[in-house]
């Protein structure tokens, strides 16, 4: 069997220091084969993720930045569960949307004062989403 290449030596071996036996049954040998053959998932590898960087899923810099109607569910359909919502563009949205779009406008105020450079260039992917969602 081939060694585990994300399997660090010391770390999967602790958690089966105290047992006497190997779990379901596998006693022809040693523990540390048995560790090395468990599938151990890299760290930080996601579940889902995101959809490909496509123009069918996010929209360029040009055309207002973010994700498409059509990037959004793809992203919903490989993260179940996910809450993930487009821009909140219209003029006059209601009470729960306004709300949304107040929280955005802020969130994106402080990245302006964490990012200069991208506030003061008109053609920038922050300052295109801002336009988009009519922050002020």
């Amino acid at each position: 069997m081939a060694r585990n290449p994300f399997a660090i030596p010391g770390t999967v071996l602790d958690q089966y220091a105290n047992i006497s036996q190997l779990p379901s049954g596998k006693n022809n040998g040693t523990l540390q084969e048995y560790v090395e053959e468990q599938e151990v998932k890299p760290v930080g590898a996601a579940k889902g993720g995101m959809p490909p960087r496509n123009k069918k899923n996010f929209r360029s810099t040009k055309a207002g930045a973010g994700m498409t109607q059509a990037g959004v569910m793809a992203y919903r359909r490989k993260n179940p569960g996910s809450k993930l919502k487009t821009a909140v563009t219209e003029s006059n949205p209601g009470p729960k949307r306004a709300a949304r779009r107040k929280s955005f406008c802020a969130r994106s105020a402080g990245q302006m004062k964490m990012f200069p450079k991208a506030a003061k260039d008109p053609n920038s992917r922050l300052r295109q989403a801002r336009r988009r969602w009519k922050c002020r």
